[in-house]
């Protein structure tokens, strides 16, 4: 069957329709990274108008339809994320274990719902994270700041006699995120809907794939994935049963390319120049056994320490 796109760049093409249906078209061993946000059965109304209430078993079965489909056209080595409630995720991670490797649970720290009587609040969504065959093919995972206050810049936990044995590049990512805001201002929403924020879709994008990399994610929503793929390099495929909100986004990139770049010079590094600034104004110098990366190494931002004196702090200037 030949498909037209309702999009389509010089990096992706978007098809509006059924995900099972576009991606039987695609070529097995196609793919190196797939990522599915796919409708959590909880009621909600979609401008698609598809069904997002249905029996737990029929909302299961048609989940391991499209996850086949998702695993049939994984390169080896390549990466499955998916993303939904800890409550779909645990059968459906389950389904997938016995078809790929399994890497992570990563607990995603964004509170999805009102406090519920007699449970605990649910605080989390859970992003599980496979590959197909025993080593993924590409892994490169972000580095993050050090958590500093949001007021004064000063480190929120003391690495006593550890800074000049940590990397100037950063902290190393671990398995629980709690740095992924809501998407929630409407500088960023796209459309009534959740959708994911572009940080996350960073994050994932740069952790398994290079540039030219092709990337699927079969639920568009808002389009978050496409624009992450668009944005640093990665060839990209997507389906959506309704692709206006998608189609009116990629028409004013603009406002997108500036918050992914504003992503990315705070990542990598040990600590973002607004932390840096932050200690500054309030007149708290940063301890010169921290080994600086090249992001922050400029004759703008510090004053290197004169040699020889070891208890000399790093005065940013």
């Amino acid at each position: 069957m030949t498909m037209i796109p309702i999009l389509q760049t010089s990096l992706g093409q978007l098809y509006q329709g059924d995900c099972l249906k576009i991606m039987r078209t695609l070529d097995a061993e196609s793919v190196d990274l797939a990522f599915a946000d796919p409708p959590f059965n909880l009621g909600k109304k979609y401008t698609s108008n598809i069904d997002d209430e249905r029996a737990s078993h029929d909302y299961l079965e048609w989940s391991r339809q499209w996850l086949d489909e998702m695993v049939r056209v994984l390169k080896p080595g390549g990466a499955l994320f998916l993303w939904n409630l800890p409550k779909w995720n645990l059968p459906l991670g389950a389904y997938l274990n016995d078809k790929l490797t399994f890497r992570h649970w990563i607990s995603v720290d964004i509170k999805y719902s009102l406090p519920i009587q007699k449970r605990l609040y649910p605080s989390h969504y859970a992003l599980l994270y496979f590959i197909n065959g025993s080593k993924p093919a590409i892994f490169h995972p972000d580095r993050l700041p050090v958590p500093c206050c949001r007021h004064c810049g000063g480190e929120l936990r003391d690495y006593g006699g550890y800074k000049d044995k940590m990397n100037p590049n950063g902290v190393s990512l671990s398995d629980v995120w709690t740095d992924i805001p809501p998407v929630r201002h409407a500088k960023y929403k796209k459309r009534d809907a959740n959708a994911l924020a572009l940080k996350l879709m960073d994050r994932i994008v740069t952790m398994a794939s290079d540039p030219g990399s092709v990337v699927l994610d079969p639920f568009g929503g808002s389009g978050t994935t496409y624009v992450a793929a668009e944005l640093t390099g990665r060839r990209w495929i997507g389906a959506e049963l309704d692709c206006s909100p998608i189609v009116q986004r990629f028409d004013a990139l603009e406002g997108d390319r500036e918050h992914i770049a504003q992503i990315q010079a705070n990542k990598n590094t040990l600590f973002t120049r607004v932390d840096l600034d932050r200690r500054l104004k309030s007149g708290k110098p940063l301890s010169a056994n921290y080994r600086l990366g090249p992001k922050i190494q400029d004759p703008i931002h510090c004053a290197c320490p004169e040699p020889n004196k070891q208890d000399e702090l790093l005065v940013m200037t």
